[in-house]
């Protein structure tokens, strides 16, 4: 089981459903504030994704996409939907990969006409070359019934406001052809999400489907059914990132660390010298490990308590966020309970171990919580 998950994001029920169809085995997770995530896994239980719908507008978007990044903790964010399209190189039904998000509403009224105050958040450089290299490498589609084309993934800025736009002469559309006219799609919630992962240092992804042109044919296109169509090209490929996305942090996570740099010396030496009465007390080259001078080591039973408080919070995070089932938890926190009671009672340290070594056999499937547990023990049989 891994550690790693995805949050994906929708603002429709339609777009949700859409995500849904690509995991297996989706379970409730729910909020203490009363939102209702699903939890799953996509194909191959290759990546584990926690799923939400946030609703129409940036600002839900905001406070939600905060909601499940504290929630999940997650690798990245990825927001999935629908858009219009702003460009006329972009085909119904493709795919467009947000570089920037802009914030288009912002600005000032001043005598001489609304001056553009916009806020623009960034693509993350990894996040953004993965997914170039999927939309490249054409994996995560399969090829179109005869006659049919492939979508295409596009990559640029997204404008992001409060309104439904199917206009191209309106004041509105004027406005966002004026002041953000590289913008290849058109929607109402990017920018809220991309606020909540830039202030939680969480990556954040938005991939959407075109679904009509925004250009006052969306009437026609939403009754062709292109909404469904685009939002099931954007779901597939959002689910293939997540995949990527996972395996390239867990590359990241269990690739050799490189040596610290050390200095070259020569053959150091200490000379320590005393007159009268001073005494000389260490003379030493290189030292490893710990040295305490004129006493015994500091007692570390003040660490071990830590070490049981952190992995507790561990094990809270953990059976919240789906990897230990309720059963499992219980008994995870009734062997911690004994841990802790065993440590304010020295005189016997066995009790400690056998607790500790329980407790990893009950979270053996979760390889930090076994990790976390197996360096606590090894820190225990030290000091008692």
């Amino acid at each position: 089981m891994t550690d790693d998950i995805v949050v994906i994001l929708t603002a429709l029920d339609l777009e949700y459903q859409a995500v849904r169809e690509n995991l297996t085995d989706p379970q409730l997770h729910r909020h203490r504030a009363g939102t209702r995530f699903e939890t799953g896994w996509l194909a191959g239980r290759r990546c584990q994704v926690a799923l939400g719908l946030v609703g129409k507008g940036n600002h839900p978007a905001a406070v939600l996409a905060e909601r499940a990044i504290a929630e999940f903790d997650p690798v990245a964010v990825l927001f999935v939907g629908v858009a219009g399209a702003l460009r006329p190189k972009l085909a119904l039904g493709d795919v467009v990969v947000a570089t920037h998000v802009y914030a288009y509403h912002g600005g000032t009224n001043e005598d001489d006409g609304l001056k553009a105050r916009p806020r623009v958040w960034e693509i993350p450089h990894g996040p953004d070359q993965i997914a170039r290299h999927l939309g490249r490498t054409g994996t995560w589609t399969t090829q179109p019934a005869s006659g049919g084309t492939a979508p295409r993934v596009h990559f640029g800025p997204i404008a992001a406001g409060e309104v439904v736009q199917d206009s191209t002469v309106s004041d509105h559309a004027r406005w966002v052809r004026q002041h953000y006219n590289d913008a290849l799609a058109i929607e109402m919630e990017a920018a809220g999400v991309a606020q909540a992962g830039h202030l939680n240092r969480s990556p954040v992804v938005v991939v959407r489907g075109i679904s009509d042109r925004a250009d006052g044919t969306k009437t026609n296109t939403d009754g062709a059914n292109w909404q469904p169509k685009a939002v099931a090209n954007a779901a597939a490929f959002a689910t293939a990132l997540a995949g990527e996305l996972v395996r390239e942090a867990q590359t990241s996570s269990t690739r050799p660390q490189a040596e610290p740099r050390r200095t070259p010396t020569m053959n150091p030496t200490v000379n320590n010298s005393a007159s009268s009465a001073a005494q000389v007390g260490v003379q030493a080259g290189h030292i490893h490990g710990n040295v305490w001078v004129g006493g015994p080591p500091p007692s570390t039973s003040s660490d071990l308590s830590s070490h049981l408080a952190e992995l507790r919070e561990q094990l809270w995070r953990a059976h919240r966020s789906g990897h230990l089932d309720q059963p499992t938890y219980e008994a995870a926190e009734t062997e911690l309970t004994a841990a802790d009671k065993a440590l304010d009672d020295p005189r016997d340290g066995s009790k400690l171990v056998v607790a500790l070594k329980r407790l990893r056999g009950l979270v053996g499937d979760v390889a930090e919580l076994a990790a976390k547990v197996a360096a606590i023990i090894a820190v225990s049989r030290g000091v008692l």
